[in-house]
């Protein structure tokens, strides 16, 4: 059988036989605690449902334009100036079914092969199976906690070769948290504009910041910078839609045309009554997306300061997103009752088999020497996890 170049580039998730395991305990009955997920546990607010449940009362469940219903670009429109300073015109606007779509399509549109596209790590796992898909290369910069998890002017010039197209930039970041600063950002975008090179600026986890954090869009800063940046964004975080699968772009008219013309051939529209239900989101209460927060910073500050009391294990105060990334390098090297522990993997299986907890390994995202716990999830089930999770860690040798 042959198979194409493209699908053979791509990696597996090394998350799933974990995930399969998990869901194979919970059958036979043993009470295993999640701490991977990557959604919020909140139901969506009963004002963007019953939205849906209008439109579908309505019969509003017939195709519609490609890239979304007029009346939500001219939402996204209004928020994005409201909101991020940023003027843009509904025909500079494309829905699609998540934000993974969004950034699926740009890069499809605005790479090939032989291009060269720059990920920090830390990074999303399917940034660079996104970019192999289109033919391109991944180059990838390391970054850690003494950098803040965020790259340095420096860092990007020494990574920018001839065949650099774009820059993926995700502020706040999943896995760590981190935010880039205004002034970091315009360093980074001075060196975009001079070169000439694209950004992707996955701003999903927007809504999602704490303490004195503001998110700030790297668009925001200049004509020129704006005119380099793919705004992506969406409802699944900020309003715990996930699987409502409603993302957005913002890019120049001709850009966002042709990744409309890519969307015509692939999946056609996102769901008509999801795009209802997210219109509803941006334009209803915001206050459900305040208490969220609010929740998720009690929940933040209760794990990382219960990491960061565990043997061998630091943690970076997340500045966004609902996940902690502990540092588990201390523990390289050293074992559980004969299990070595030479990776995240193995202390990842290793919290799975031994305390029924589910994690997600630091590897898949670029950095070995981590964890991603989620805190999308219930006080109980965090100081739960947690007690498992310590009383094993001070049990390794």
């Amino acid at each position: 059988m042959k198979l194409s170049k493209r699908a053979q580039s791509l990696n597996p998730s090394p998350t799933l036989a974990l995930t399969a395991r998990a869901k194979a305990m919970r059958g036979e009955g043993i009470d295993v605690i999640g701490l991977s997920a990557g959604e919020p546990d909140f139901d969506t607010p009963e004002h963007i449902k019953e939205e849906a449940v209008k439109a579908i009362a309505e019969g509003f469940t017939k195709y519609t334009p490609t890239s979304g219903i007029p009346e939500l670009k001219r939402a996204i429109c209004a928020k994005l100036q409201n909101e991020n300073n940023l003027d843009y015109d509904p025909s500079q606007i494309v829905i699609s079914c998540g934000a993974k779509h969004s950034i699926y399509n740009i890069i499809q549109v605005l790479c090939e092969e032989g291009d060269e596209v720059i990920i920090p790590a830390p990074y999303w796992v399917s940034y660079p199976e996104q970019v192999r898909a289109a033919g391109a290369t991944p180059v990838i910069i390391a970054t850690d906690e003494t950098t803040g998890f965020t790259i340095s002017p420096q860092s990007l010039i020494d990574h920018i070769t001839d065949r650099t197209t774009m820059l993926i930039l995700n502020s706040p970041c999943n896995p760590t948290g981190a935010a880039y600063s205004k002034e970091a950002l315009e360093s980074i975008a001075d060196i975009l504009v001079d070169r000439g090179i694209w950004v992707i600026s996955d701003e999903i986890y927007e809504k999602i910041v704490y303490d004195t954090v503001q998110h700030i869009s790297i668009a925001s800063l200049g004509l020129e910078i704006k005119a380099l940046t793919l705004v992506v964004n969406g409802v699944s975080k900020t309003y715990s839609m996930t699987g409502w699968r409603i993302g957005y772009l913002a890019a120049n008219e001709q850009i966002a045309g042709m990744i409309s013309n890519l969307q015509d051939h692939s999946t056609s529209n996102p769901t008509s009554i999801s795009q209802r239900a997210a219109l509803a989101a941006l334009t209803g209460p915001q206050k459900p997306v305040q208490h969220m927060v609010h929740e998720f910073k009690n929940r933040r500050d209760y794990m990382v300061e219960r990491l960061n009391r565990m043997p061998g294990i630091s943690c970076f105060l997340p500045q966004g997103t609902f996940y902690a990334f502990p540092d588990i390098s201390q523990l390289r090297g050293r074992a559980y009752k004969e299990r070595a522990i030479r990776n995240s993997m193995d202390l990842t299986e290793l919290l799975l088999a031994e305390a029924n907890i589910v994690v997600v390994p630091g590897g898949p995202f670029g950095e070995d020497n981590h964890l991603r716990l989620s805190y999308a999830t219930s006080m109980d089930t965090i100081i739960t996890g947690l007690d498992r999770m310590e009383e094993l860690i001070s049990a390794i040798r």
